[in-house]
Order: structure tokens, then C-alpha cells, then sequence
């Protein structure tokens, strides 16, 4: 697999992530990267309804299902039992692109930004795991001692992924 520009999005439940992760995508695509996105649930979900042919194809026991029209195509793998798999092994199904925004795997290895809206319980994740490269929250004192981002400036969060993954005047 070759070396891809990856960065993520990490905090607790509820923090804001998707919206940021969200704002990122709109942003950096309309400065025309290619973007792609990779994001990890916690729970079972399921991109196909009920009833259809792709989904009773794959009730049946089909491992893979590729549906396809003429706006997108999709591919669903069953794990039927198996583990989930690495952040690496996603990314290997994933086309070129300038950019990978993760959402989640926060455990992985890559560079990430935290969001934190409150300091909760939990703390900052970033005060135990140096991959994250700072804090993206409403006010700098939610940063501690990491670098600060507004979480409402989402040309300087843009600028400053671009900028860890060297793509920053690309």
C-alpha cells in the first residue's frame, strides 16, 4: 500500500467530531483536494434496507455485495464473526486521494486533533497519547498545556492538518 496523508478526529462521545470532521471535508474540498473519509462505529450499523435485493443478497450469506447505479457504487463485507478490521486494511480499499480525515480509531497511530467542548470525566485524551497534535475546542484554557485550535475557525484547523501532513501550500 502506498503512503497516504492521513490525520484524524478524535474526542469522547458527543464532543463534536462529526461536525468538525464535516466542516473539514467542505472546507479542504472546496480549496480542491480529494478528500476521503474513514470513520469507526461502535456499534452494528447497516447502509442497506431491509428488503432489498443487495440486503437479501447478503442475508444469504454473500461475503461481499457491490451495488452500483449511475450516481455511486458501494461495497458492503460481512465480517460474519471475523475482527474489525485494522485502520490499514481500510485504507487499502480506499482510491487516491490527497487526504484521509479518520474519524475515530483513536488508539491507531496516526497524527490527530481532539475536540473537546467540556472536560469531563474523562479528561483530555491528548494528556495521555502524543499522537495528538492538539485541541480543537471553544477556548484555549480547554487546551491545557497542548496546542490550541478554535474550534470555530475552521480555515486555521484546515491549515494546521494540511500543514502536519505537508500539504500545506500543495
Amino acid at each position: 500500500m502506498a503512503a497516504r496523508n492521513i490525520f484524524g478526529v478524535t474526542g469522547w462521545k458527543n464532543s463534536g467530531k462529526t461536525t468538525l470532521l464535516e466542516a473539514l471535508v467542505r472546507h479542504l474540498t472546496a480549496c480542491g483536494l480529494r478528500v476521503s473519509t474513514v470513520k469507526h462505529a461502535h456499534h452494528a450499523f447497516d447502509i442497506d434496507v431491509p428488503g432489498k435485493d443487495s440486503y437479501r443478497h447478503r442475508m444469504a450469506g454473500a461475503g461481499e455485495v457491490i451495488v452500483a447505479s449511475g450516481q455511486r457504487w458501494a461495497l458492503m463485507h460481512e465480517l460474519r464473526g471475523h475482527a474489525t478490521p485494522a485502520l490499514a486494511d481500510l485504507l487499502s480499499h480506499l482510491s487516491p486521494c490527497d487526504l484521509v480525515l479518520v474519524e475515530g480509531f483513536k488508539r491507531d497511530a496516526h497524527p490527530k486533533i481532539e475536540v473537546v467542548r467540556t472536560l469531563g470525566s474523562g479528561g483530555r485524551i491528548a494528556d495521555g497519547d502524543d499522537t495528538i497534535r492538539a485541541i480543537a475546542a471553544p477556548d484555549a484554557a480547554l487546551a491545557g498545556m497542548h496546542k490550541w485550535l478554535p474550534l470555530d475557525e475552521i480555515g486555521v484547523i484546515a491549515d494546521f492538518v494540511l500543514a502536519q501532513v505537508g500539504l500545506l501550500g500543495a
